[in-house]
């Protein structure tokens, strides 16, 4: 007789970084960890043992630790839509308010681990996301990953790995604790709810101002 597969019961859910407890946080019994789920617009950092998550399309996620402290956070952002006529200034940081959304996330993301204690030069970061899934005229993921790599230049920070590009969906789990990120790229079945998720973000980015400036440490 089959015996039944029996999961560890989920301990008890680890205390919630203040300014994140909207976050929807679940028990991942495959890993055997809590597991902090974040959507477009969202970034999740934590000093536990546990995952983030996310999926993503045109829309980019930087995962980002301190690995003598353990600590780290994910986010998912995607630069509004180029609305400029002639040469593109969406780059450039005096003029260009996608670039204030851009660097608003990653700004916020890292400026809270620098809260926590991490420090610059430890930080291990590794980039995801960017497919080219939305049909559009200029190409989403092409300029959300430009501009992370370029953010990231800019502040004397290096990629530790990227899987960025191509044209099918991620649903990404990374583990801060460790710096491990699985990533798994979805059936092109899937990317009609991934589609909708984005363009509906897409349309919030353009009805909201960008965020406030983030001072980092």
């Amino acid at each position: 007789m089959n015996q039944l597969l029996r999961f560890p019961e989920a301990p008890a859910r680890p205390e919630t970084l203040p300014g994140f407890k909207h976050i929807h946080r679940t028990w991942d019994r495959h890993n055997e960890r809590w597991s902090a789920r974040i959507l477009p617009g969202e970034y999740f950092v934590t000093r536990n043992d546990e995952i983030i998550q996310t999926v993503l399309g045109s829309c980019i996620s930087a995962c980002v630790r301190d690995p003598a402290l353990r600590i780290g956070g994910m986010n998912h952002f995607m630069l509004p839509e180029d609305i400029t006529n002639g040469s593109s200034s969406w780059h450039d940081p005096t003029i260009g308010l996608s670039t204030r959304y851009g660097s608003f996330a990653m700004e916020s993301l890292i400026n809270d681990l620098l809260k926590l204690g991490a420090k610059r030069e430890r930080l291990e970061i590794k980039l995801t996301g960017g497919g080219r899934v939305l049909a559009s005229m200029t190409d989403v993921g092409a300029r959300n990953i430009e501009f992370a790599r370029n953010w990231l230049r800019t502040e004397g920070l290096s990629v530790a790995g990227e899987d960025v590009g191509d044209t099918h969906p991620r649903r990404v789990l990374y583990f801060p604790a460790t710096g491990r990120v699985l990533m798994f790229r979805l059936r092109n079945v899937d990317h009609g709810e991934v589609v909708s998720r984005e363009k509906q973000y897409q349309t919030t980015l353009r009805q909201k101002p960008a965020g406030n400036d983030v001072e980092l440490f």
